[in-house]
């Protein structure tokens, strides 16, 4: 496994325009230039927030589950060592935002199992009462 580029955060200032937009997240560096068309709050807000710690006002606007586990595809690194506020975030993050997981594929069996309980049930209430 290879190791995450450390960055500063002078090197994230820098990095700051529609060419190329990292933010800072809990010490950790999104690379989010490829989600600026697809931001539901619109490209501008991360162009505002682009080259800057962003963490206070990301976890203010109150994200959704989805939206942070997408945000495991941006990450790109992290602070160097001396640069991070160690600010734990918000409720609502998982303790494994920014690392990459696995798929979940027994969600969907959920799901399925759900539905044909639910099928199953509905099929003994119409013949019990038919």
């Amino acid at each position: 496994m290879s190791e995450q580029k450390q960055y500063t955060r002078s090197e994230v200032a820098s990095l700051n325009g529609k060419e190329k937009t990292l933010i800072i997240l809990h010490d950790k560096v999104y690379d989010v230039t490829s989600f600026l068309n697809e931001h539901p709050g619109g490209e501008e807000i991360l162009l505002d927030h682009g080259g800057k710690e962003s963490s206070e006002d990301f976890d203010d606007v109150g994200h959704s589950k989805d939206a942070l586990d997408l945000m495991t595809k941006y990450y790109v690194g992290e602070l160097v060592d001396s640069e991070k506020t160690n600010k734990s975030p918000k409720s609502g993050w998982s303790s494994t935002y920014g690392k990459p997981s696995a798929p979940k594929e027994e969600e969907g069996m959920n799901t399925m199992v759900l539905v044909a309980v639910v099928v199953i049930f509905a099929a003994i209430l119409y013949y019990v009462y038919l």
